[in-house]
């Protein structure tokens, strides 16, 4: 089970939203390859960083933060945020990403990601962004018609690494991880899942732990890492018991 320390950037810097609002940023760290070398001294054996402006742009927007991070860092480091075509893909796996997160065209255009998949075996997590239980796109700003589920299962026997499931609706608000949902979309589907959105405290590490939940990769923490509700050190250690 990991715990994915996450990096969102906007205009350089480290920030949170509070609920997928652009307008609603906080800058934890104006210095994001700092940010990610701090997590790595923490114990952390990942990172997840998002493009937010490149999310909404359609393109990355933030490369140069992210080339920071990835020299900061010896983790693996997955990236999202306005990847949308296999060349951006194939670019960036080139600079040293893990992983590439694939969302607005997952919806958009399946059939690249289905390719993606074929030419980076194991390097392309598809990012499922829901309100309501309906999938999102374009840094969030457009809702589409797809259930979560729905497009989790046209990727079934694709090659997808990871499925990064995100409730809108508790992002960046610490409300608790949408566990029900969540755990639901995992047992609908073979590829791993993530958990993001909403985590707010060791309750939701220890909720990691039950029996239900142990079928998920893992989840994703920005704010209660950074406002200092989750202790990264006994996080780490209530996972590592349950390993």
């Amino acid at each position: 089970m990991i715990l994915f320390p996450a990096i969102d950037l906007k205009g350089g810097q480290c920030v949170r939203l509070k609920l997928g609002d652009m307008a609603q940023a906080t800058v934890y760290n104006a210095d994001p390859a700092a940010q990610a070398k701090a997590f790595e001294d923490q114990g952390f054996e990942w990172l997840h960083v998002v493009d937010l402006d490149g999310a909404f742009a359609g393109e990355s927007r933030n490369g140069s933060a992210v080339e920071a991070i990835l020299k900061a860092t010896k983790n693996p480091v997955q990236l999202g945020g306005g990847i949308r075509t296999l060349a951006h893909v194939e670019a960036w796996l080139d600079k040293g990403l893990a992983r590439v997160i694939l969302g607005t065209v997952a919806v958009r255009d399946p059939g690249l990601v289905k390719e993606a998949c074929k030419r980076f075996p194991g390097r392309i997590a598809v990012g499922i962004d829901a309100r309501g239980g309906k999938v999102a796109v374009e840094g969030w700003a457009e809702a589409s018609s797809l259930g979560a589920v729905e497009l989790a299962q046209k990727f079934e026997g694709a090659g997808v690494a990871a499925i990064i499931y995100t409730d809108i609706d508790r992002d960046g608000v610490l409300a608790g991880i949408n566990w029900e949902a969540t755990i639901a979309l995992a047992g609908a589907v073979s590829i791993p899942v993530i958990a993001s959105g909403g985590l707010a405290s060791l309750a939701d590490i220890r909720r990691m732990r039950e029996p239900d939940a142990r079928k998920l990769e893992g989840a994703i923490s920005g704010r209660a890492l950074y406002d200092g509700r989750i202790d990264p050190a006994e996080a780490l250690e209530i996972l590592r018991a349950a390993a």
